[in-house]
């Protein structure tokens, strides 16, 4: 396993001797563009400094509710309607910028940027990779991202013509954060909002690889709670992994880049499923199983000589629960654990340590779930 400090020197050797020019041409824009910006970090939503407005997405008029029918070429009727999945799609995306994440930490390197919203789901983009499509939740969204001058730019394809764009700068320092998020119908900008967010204190600040194992599993010096009683909430640590006996696993991530540098999700998966399976949890397949093992693994090669991996493991499952502002249950995705790491190295070893360390957090969610069991 690489640590970041050896990946950081490897970048330098590399670009060095040329990786500049593949970097650039990775991204598909002058390496001059991509200037560098300090996003890295986490960061603290400031409600006072940001943008709330009443009513913000798209218009409601812009796609109609009912199939409406068109010609095409050749004179024949054909119905164009929103799809359940696009419905979806518009409805997560939208809710994520009406309810923004309290927290969000971005992790930046020269070909991906992670970005983690919490409560939320990680995702990780390429930089100038176009029409890639990335996991958001419990949705996929085409996304293409790129630096525009200083600020990133992520613009997610939200279907039948909407788009999302999301502006992340510094542009009132490098304590502060702008989210700068426009909707887009049919080419059109429409509504706009701005979150502005501060910098976290290092103290107060988890890593975006141990951010979900600090928020589940509490400080040993914490009493573990005698068991609830009926009708309260269960406080004990990993109570939610317990009774936990039976989940899916879906990999996710790896194409054309990923196999240049010998990933293969067929081997990946093939190697999760069976440490699970030895760790004595049952893998159900072909399933809308409520609860899953979800690893996503996104490659860029720097050069001919180097690959970089992001490689994310998480557990989900999913609840009807009632919120604040809602007045009966809604259908939620829950992470109940999440590792993230980064890799880099030579094609010829990269796999086996991506591998390698997957599969070690993979070994540290089951411990956890038989813990929870005992």
């Amino acid at each position: 396993m690489c640590s970041l400090e050896s990946i950081i020197m490897a970048f330098a050797r590399t670009m060095a001797v040329g990786a500049a020019v593949a970097l650039s041409m990775l991204a598909e824009a002058p390496l001059s563009a991509q200037s560098p910006t300090d996003l890295t970090g986490s960061w603290t939503l400031n409600r006072q400094s940001s943008q709330f407005p009443q009513e913000v997405g798209f218009s409601a008029s812009f796609l109609p509710t009912e199939p409406t029918a068109s010609s095409d070429r050749g004179g024949r009727r054909r119905v164009q309607s929103e799809t359940q999945e696009d419905a979806s799609r518009v409805r997560f995306l939208t809710d994520e910028v009406r309810v923004p994440p309290e927290r969000l930490t971005i992790d930046v390197t020269p070909a991906l940027v992670t970005i983690t919203p919490d409560p939320g789901a990680s995702r990780t983009v390429q930089l100038g990779l176009r029409d890639q499509a990335v996991r958001v939740g419990p949705v996929t969204a085409i996304t293409n991202t790129s630096w525009d001058g200083t600020r990133l730019v992520v613009a997610y394809d939200a279907g039948a013509g909407r788009v999302i764009r999301y502006s992340y700068s510094n542009s009132q320092g490098p304590m502060t954060l702008s989210v700068d998020v426009e909707f887009i119908e049919g080419g059109r900008g429409g509504d706009r909002v701005r979150r502005v967010y501060d910098r976290a204190a290092p103290s107060t600040a988890p890593s975006a690889s141990t951010a979900s194992s600090s928020i589940t599993q509490p400080p040993a010096s914490v009493p573990v709670s005698p068991p609830p009683a009926t009708g309260t909430i269960d406080q004990r640590p990993d109570a939610s992994l317990k009774g936990l006996a039976r989940l899916a696993v879906v990999v996710e991530g790896i194409g054309a880049e990923a196999a240049k540098c010998g990933l293969k999700e067929d081997v990946l998966e093939t190697a999760v499923t069976k440490r699970l399976t030895d760790a004595g949890l049952r893998i159900v397949r072909d399933s809308d199983d409520d609860t899953y093992l979800y690893v996503n693994v996104n490659t860029a090669t720097a050069s001919a000589a180097l690959c970089v991996s992001r490689y994310d493991v998480t557990l989900y499952s999913h609840t009807a629960a009632p919120l604040t502002h809602t007045t009966s249950p809604v259908l939620l995705q829950v992470e109940l654990l999440h590792k993230g790491g980064l890799a880099g190295g030579a094609p010829a070893a990269h796999a086996d340590d991506v591998l390698k360390n997957v599969l070690a957090y993979v070994d540290q969610f089951s411990t956890r779930i038989r813990d929870a069991n005992r």
